[in-house]
């Protein structure tokens, strides 16, 4: 399938073009206490290694700001201030230079705290994403006699077009996009929708999604709709577990696509009654090893002779693994036969060989 991708103003964060004719950029968000620079800058550059391009990091009080200089100095990737209720938390944020801020405009307001914040923005080149969430949106207005309030995706969509027009009042154009929900049809929704009404970059995510296996799940299915529509141009699988899994799931998410890779593409049997080997923890082993070395390659892990030899030969590298020995296969061509103990090691070694001639 050939996407068509929206064509969306670009926008820089930091060294990191978002939009336009760049890839989509994967982003994540630090849980730790940002009071705690060090703690921060360890997540940071866990995520770095993974393949994260863009952190943000919460600022919800003066200790956290007051760290941003350390943080936003050492860090090995672009920093976007995370900002809720007080608009000088936003003015500090971009005092210790962070590259982007993130304002919730179901939180701030106040126009004339807004337009601060942008004036101080505009001054030193940082973009602003206009971050909605269902779960914080303006109150609606009084409703009349038999008046229905407004969908949930359309009181996203208004929220972010109010402060939209005070950026674009302003001649501040430096500008994304996001109109996030739990619930994924409504989150398609607003998307769609902010995509017709607006030429900016587009954040895509599902908020509050969930654990790390139907998190996983409601990130994809909703990121890929929209994806798959040309919609977006950044995006971050946000789940509650440890930062560093949302990166590989939203390569995978990409990679499925066809629009970005990085890793390895593992294509692995469902298992059956057929399988003669301990598939599932050496397709899982295979994956770790791979996934570490962040290079694309496709790695096949078959367990039979029906879908084994076929699928193993459309991969870089795979093996067809049988009870005692495996044939080890490289584009398409059987390269030896290894015992079953030497499955892993061997697929490794093969992998590794792929790899160098390829990125030398």
């Amino acid at each position: 399938m050939d996407i068509r991708r929206r064509q969306s103003k670009p926008v820089r964060v930091g060294d990191v073009q978002i939009g336009g004719d760049a890839p989509i950029v994967v982003q994540s968000m630090t849980n730790t206490s940002t009071a705690d620079a060090q703690a921060t800058l360890r997540q940071t550059y866990d995520l770095a290694e993974l393949g994260c391009e863009i952190v943000r990091v919460a600022v919800p009080d003066r200790h956290a700001a007051a760290a941003l200089p350390q943080i936003v100095r050492h860090s090995p990737l672009p920093v976007i201030a995370d900002i809720h209720y007080d608009y000088r938390l936003a003015m500090a944020s971009l005092r210790a230079g962070v590259h982007g801020l993130r304002l919730n405009p179901g939180n701030i307001r106040d126009p004339e705290k807004v337009r601060a914040v942008v004036r101080a923005a505009k001054e030193r080149q940082v973009p602003i994403r206009v971050g909605v969430n269902e779960g914080s949106l303006p109150p609606l207005p009084p409703l009349g006699d038999g008046e229905l309030p407004p969908p949930k995706w359309q009181r996203m969509v208004d929220a972010a077009l109010w402060e939209i027009r005070l950026l674009e009042e302003m001649d501040f154009d430096a500008i994304k996009v996001s109109v996030k929900a739990f619930d994924v049809p409504t989150t398609v929704a607003a998307y769609r929708e902010i995509a017709r009404r607006t030429p900016y970059a587009l954040h895509l995510g599902i908020t509050e999604a969930g654990t790390l296996r139907s998190g996983s799940i409601r990130n994809a299915v909703g990121i890929a709709l929209l994806l798959a529509e040309g919609i977006g141009d950044t995006i971050r699988v946000s789940l509650s577990a440890d930062p560093k899994e949302e990166i590989p799931v939203a390569y995978d998410i990409l990679r499925a696509l066809n629009l970005r890779q990085r890793g390895p593409t593992i294509i692995a049997c469902p298992t059956c009654g057929r399988i003669e080997v301990d598939l599932i923890p050496l397709a899982n082993q295979v994956e770790e090893h791979f996934q570490k070395l962040g290079k694309p390659i496709t790695v096949a892990v078959m367990g039979c002779v029906v879908n084994g030899p076929g699928e193993a030969r459309e991969a870089d590298v795979g093996i067809a693994a049988g009870k005692g020995k495996g044939a080890i296969f490289r584009a398409g061509q059987v390269v030896r036969v290894v015992d079953e103990k030497d499955y892993l090691s061997a697929l490794v070694e093969e992998g590794q060989k792929v790899i160098a001639e390829k990125w030398a």
